[in-house]
């Protein structure tokens, strides 16, 4: 082995190690904020409590003078909220890596593109008409209805932007910003009429989509959700080396072996899964999705095994950051989710946008 080789193998076990120790790192700010947010709220919760709590929980109980009143708080309010927060910013974060690299775009996001209005829209007209159809009353399916009702609205916004913005197997930029804009002007025209037909119990619930709140989840609501997430995670990790061989243009990827259609269409199909059911739970929250995928890259490079889990990392920080902000600036009350991570998100898209303008230059 010659002497560029040899630099060439340190220089990659170099990267290799800045990778996995960055990587280390975001896992455990991730721990710790989940952390700071079980403790922080109307009833303050000492570290050590939480330990004992926690620890009790599963079966494992530790001395300590635990108050009641504080267990009850981490265990049916707290803990569910972190959990649903870890769940919903991952699964938006790592859903915005992979339609970014099928659309091999990186402004491809749940949002910007219209599959979170797509699947506000349909959850917000199963509110409307949900009760008089009795789809609550059906057995087995009632708890799943919203969900159901979002993976739907998210898929079908995601087909027809496909659809409008993908010529001969290429993706035109300029094409897929203006049918994302389309399609969210149209879904939330849709969402308008229904607030104008919604009761007053019914506009209350619509109202919670369009700013988005991980709040007031119970144990089986988080419980599905994340099941289902979590399950889709593991799917779009494993399309990770399509996705990666899809980097380099549809016709050199089928060269290597793949089969580029079916790797599209389930790759959009999970992520309007993901994306429906995050929407029909927390409602639309922006920006995530944009955010995490670009850092993971700048910090980890482009391959998609990597950005994934790790758009998935930062994604779940950013979203509990987020709560964390909006409960503390408006406390006692709650600033939504949504407003927070729209005056992140915001200037960080102008950003990149004024970033790629100067390289084109």
């Amino acid at each position: 082995m010659n002497g560029t080789s040899l630099l060439h193998a340190d220089a990659r076990h170099l990267w290799r190690a800045r990778r996995d120790l960055t990587l280390a790192g975001a896992a455990a700010l991730l721990l710790i904020v989940a952390l700071i947010a079980l403790r922080t709220g109307a009833v303050p919760i000492p570290l050590h409590h939480l330990v004992d709590i926690l620890a009790s929980a599963v079966g494992v109980p530790l001395p300590g003078d635990v108050s009641p009143q504080s267990a009850a708080v981490l265990l049916t309010i707290r803990l569910p909220r972190v959990v649903l927060g870890i769940v919903a910013g991952a699964g938006l974060a790592a859903t915005g890596a992979v339609l970014q690299a099928v659309f091999r775009n990186p402004l491809a996001d749940p949002t910007l593109i219209g599959v979170s209005s797509g699947a506000a829209l349909a959850v917000t007209v199963t509110i409307v008409f949900g009760a008089a159809l009795g789809l609550d009353q059906w057995r087995w399916v009632g708890p799943f209805v919203l969900p159901i009702a979002g993976f739907v609205g998210g898929l079908a916004a995601t087909v027809v932007l496909y659809r409008v913005a993908t010529v001969e197997g290429v993706t035109s930029l300029a094409t897929m910003l203006l049918a994302g804009i389309a399609i969210n002007a149209l879904c939330f025209a849709g969402i308008g009429l229904m607030t104008t037909m919604a009761s007053n119990e019914q506009l209350r619930n619509i109202s919670f989509w369009n700013f988005g709140s991980v709040g007031g989840a119970g144990w089986d609501t988080v419980g599905v959700v994340a099941v289902v997430v979590l399950a889709s995670l593991v799917l779009l990790t494993r399309a990770a080396p399509g996705l990666n061989a899809l980097a380099l243009g549809e016709i050199e990827a089928r060269h290597l072996g793949f089969e580029t259609q079916r790797l599209k269409r389930d790759v959009i199909a999970l992520s309007a899964l993901i994306a429906g059911f995050i929407v029909a739970v927390c409602g639309v929250i922006g920006f995530v999705a944009l955010v995490g995928p670009h850092v993971a890259r700048l910090l980890w490079g482009a391959d998609n095994r990597v950005v994934i889990g790790g758009s998935a990392l930062l994604g779940a920080i950013l979203l509990l950051a987020a709560d964390l902000v909006g409960r503390a600036i408006a406390a006692p009350a709650e600033l939504p989710i949504g407003i927070v991570t729209a005056v992140i998100g915001a200037p960080f898209f102008l950003w990149m946008l004024l970033r790629d303008r100067a390289r084109s230059a």
